[in-house]
């Protein structure tokens, strides 16, 4: 396969493990182990990763790659992003998942139904999912990605709804906001049953 059309990142790698070429790898998918099931990884620059082995050690992955056979290569690959096209990943997603790829560029309406905005990112410093609104007049917001504050996501229709007192946008919200229900968006692709993961 070539370079990915829609990259969406897996994983990054990073220092090497050994003298072999093996390398610690952080990933992004549900189960880490199931990185392989998504077929060759790729770096920005079109370079393909080929995995041949992987294996758990604390809060990384170590694998080892077609691609790198010793320290010095695995030297000069710490900190590549590693991606695959968004058409290798399952689309069977429960109601109330979404991948953060799917979301960002979406229109974000008001409870009236009005354009405002579109996502322009999905981050998480640690309290939870927040929705990047970069408004009409150019201004970017940070929204909660609660169901009180995004009552509704149509990834098919292409559009967020907010409401904008949850959202913090206008007035006072009283709801206290760990009493609110998370999304459950999905950065992360879940690992077929094989490899250990939860499809």
């Amino acid at each position: 396969m070539a370079k990915p059309k829609n990259p969406i990142q897996m994983a990054v790698i990073g220092a090497p493990h050994g003298i072999k070429g093996e390398v610690r790898v952080k990933t992004f998918t549900g189960d880490p182990l199931a990185l392989g099931d998504y077929g060759p990884l790729h770096a920005e620059d079109g370079r393909r990763f080929t995995l041949l082995d992987l294996r758990p050690a604390k809060e990384v992955v170590v694998a080892r790659f077609k691609e790198i056979t010793d320290r010095s290569a695995a030297e000069a690959v710490t900190g590549t992003a590693l991606y695959v096209d968004r058409s290798m990943l399952p689309d069977d997603l429960d109601e109330d998942e979404f991948y953060h790829a799917d979301l960002v560029g979406l229109s974000v309406k008001d409870e009236t139904g009005e354009a405002i905005g579109k996502v322009a990112s999905i981050q998480n410093f640690g309290g939870g999912d927040i929705v990047e609104v970069k408004l009409a007049g150019g201004r970017a917001v940070m929204v909660p990605f609660t169901l009180a504050a995004i009552p509704t996501v149509s990834v098919t229709e292409g559009f967020v709804q907010l409401d904008s007192a949850a959202a913090g946008l206008i007035g006072n919200d009283e709801e206290d906001a760990e009493d609110r229900p998370l999304r459950q968006p999905k950065g992360r692709p879940r690992g077929s049953k094989s490899a250990g993961g939860n499809r």
